[in-house]
């Protein structure tokens, strides 16, 4: 491991100016995936902004919502009363992901920041644009298995690896972040970014900028949700296809739509079109079908992620038919489809 300095922030405005000041900072909290980059060589940072001393560590109800601290821990939103009532659907997706240890360090902060796992970037021994801009992604003709089917460009074909961060594109979180140029709101459909010609950025912050909560609005999809993840086993394992569904109905027609897919793309993948396409529809196969056919229609698979279309199309079925149907996915269910 590289040498690095360490400074420990005990307010945001010296955790801005510490990063601000060095472009080979980095901020560090729970650290679960910063350290094992930094072991493998990937992350270099020349220093360490431990900022878990900032009081960025509560869940509060905001604005008709509730506000989650940059700093809380996954394991306290997941099984958070309020949370669990209001937004069981957030709750659900967390306990899809990591282990419980992982998730009792891994804060809300971290999670949105948290870099893919494609083998390639994760290998120093060979080319990834995302590690090294402009020297190949030896993934577009090597093993890509776990790799994006939607939104990928010629630099990169990497996926987000993030079960939470599925479950907020759907329910159209906000996050707030600070730096040198004082607060901004980012919508979190333009928090992460398609890879295109700068894989190296996953998010559009800018330096300096530190995350400080994540707002989930004041909506109801409490009774028709559902997340469903599709991994290699069943604990401790990146999905290859999950879906994040959250409905408003009307007896049986569909009022509201959000839908949002995980482990097939570079950000959380949602389709406006589709979820129009499923509003005033009655909730059944049929309807369900449609709007995979319009999300997958732009599907660009690679030699050995083709099944990931059929693995998704089937996903996104049953994900909604257990939303319309108030039977959420129990993360002990090891059905595929």
């Amino acid at each position: 491991m590289n040498r690095f300095a360490y400074t420990r922030a005990g307010t945001v405005q010296e955790a801005v100016q510490a990063l601000a000041a060095d472009p080979a900072a980095r901020f560090i909290a729970g650290g679960t995936n910063l350290v094992d980059l930094m072991k493998y060589n990937v992350e270099r940072p020349g220093r360490l902004v431990d900022i878990t001393r900032l009081p960025l560590d509560e869940i509060v109800q905001h604005e008709g919502g509730l506000r989650l601290g940059a700093l809380v821990p996954n394991a306290t939103v997941a099984y958070d009363p309020l949370v669990n009532e209001r937004y069981p659907l957030l709750a659900s997706a967390l306990l899809a992901g990591a282990s419980p240890q992982l998730r009792n360090a891994a804060t809300t902060g971290g999670n949105l920041l948290q870099r893919t796992r494609c083998y390639y970037f994760y290998d120093e021994g060979t080319p990834c644009n995302k590690r090294q801009p402009g020297s190949g992604c030896p993934a577009m003709t090597g093993v890509n298995r776990i790799h994006a089917i939607l939104g990928a460009s010629d630099q990169c074909i990497a996926t987000h690896p993030s079960d939470m961060c599925v479950a907020l594109a759907a329910l159209e979180a906000v996050v707030q972040v600070e730096g040198p140029d004082g607060r901004r709101a980012i919508p979190f459909a333009d928090f992460h970014r398609l890879p295109g010609d700068e894989p190296q950025n996953d998010t559009t912050l800018r330096h300096g900028e530190i995350v400080l909560s994540v707002d989930l609005p004041d909506e109801d999809f409490s009774k028709h949700y559902t997340y469903l993840k599709l991994r290699d086993r069943l604990s401790y394992a990146f999905a290859l296809v999950s879906v994040a569904a959250a409905l408003e109905m009307d007896g049986d027609t569909i009022r509201t739509a959000r839908l949002a897919l995980g482990g097939v793309a570079h950000k959380p993948w949602r389709n406006a079109e589709a979820e129009d396409r499923l509003v005033g529809r009655p909730a059944n196969p049929e309807t369900f079908r449609e709007a995979a056919d319009v999300i997958l229609a732009e599907a660009r698979p690679y030699t050995h992620n083709a099944f990931k279309v059929e693995l998704a199309r089937r996903a996104i079925v049953r994900g909604l038919s257990q939303a319309a149907a108030g039977t959420p996915q129990s993360q002990t269910d090891k059905r595929i489809a």
